[in-house]
C-alpha cells in the first residue's frame, strides 16, 4: 500500500498518529473502497421482487431521503443527463411513483415529489434485501458482526459527509 493511503483514525483506536505510528492506528482508504465496492457489487444485484433499474431505484431513494427536488438537482445529484432524468420522471410519474409539482419559490421551476406508491417500493426492496441478507449475516463469526456493528456509526458520518460535499 502507499503511505498517502493510510489516515489517521482516532475514532477506532483512540490513538494518534504522532503517539504510535502501528498500522493499527491507520486506515487503509484502499481497503475500505476495495470493501465497500465488492459489498455494492454483491448488494445491488441481490434478486429483488421487483425488477427496477438501479436509476430508478437511486431517484426514488433520493426524493425519499432528500425530499422534493428540482429536475436540475436530481440529474445533478444522480449524474444523469437532464433529458435522460427528465423521460425517467416521466415514466415513474405515469407509473405514480413520483409526482411533479410547481415550485412554491420558483414558479418558473418545478420540483418532483416521491409519492407514497414510490416509497413502498424503497420498503418493500429494503424488506426483501433484509430477508435475504440476515441469514448471511448469520454465518458470520460473532467477532465479526461485532466489528460491523461497531463500524456503522462511522460509516454513516462518512456517508453523511460525503452527501454533504456533493450537495
Amino acid at each position: 500500500m502507499h503511505q498517502r493511503d493510510y489516515i489517521s483514525v482516532r475514532y477506532f483506536s483512540r490513538v494518534t498518529t504522532s503517539q504510535t505510528n502501528s498500522p493499527q492506528d491507520h486506515l487503509d482508504v484502499r481497503a475500505l473502497i476495495s470493501a465497500i465496492e465488492n459489498f455494492n457489487r454483491f448488494y445491488i444485484r441481490l434478486p429483488a421482487l421487483q425488477t427496477l433499474s438501479f436509476t430508478t431505484l437511486s431517484v426514488l431513494d433520493t426524493l425519499n431521503s432528500r425530499g422534493p427536488t428540482r429536475l436540475t438537482k436530481l440529474a445533478k445529484t444522480e449524474q444523469i443527463s437532464q433529458p435522460g432524468l427528465t423521460q425517467l420522471v416521466t415514466r415513474l410519474e405515469q407509473d405514480g411513483l413520483v409526482e411533479r409539482r410547481p415550485d412554491p419559490t420558483d414558479g418558473r421551476a418545478v420540483l418532483v415529489h416521491i409519492t407514497d406508491a414510490g416509497r413502498q417500493v424503497g420498503a418493500s426492496r429494503l424488506e426483501d434485501r433484509i430477508r435475504r441478507l440476515v441469514p448471511l449475516v448469520a454465518q458470520l463469526a460473532p467477532e465479526d458482526q461485532r466489528a460491523i456493528t461497531e463500524a456503522l456509526p462511522a460509516l454513516s458520518r462518512l456517508a453523511e459527509l460525503g452527501h454533504r460535499t456533493r450537495s
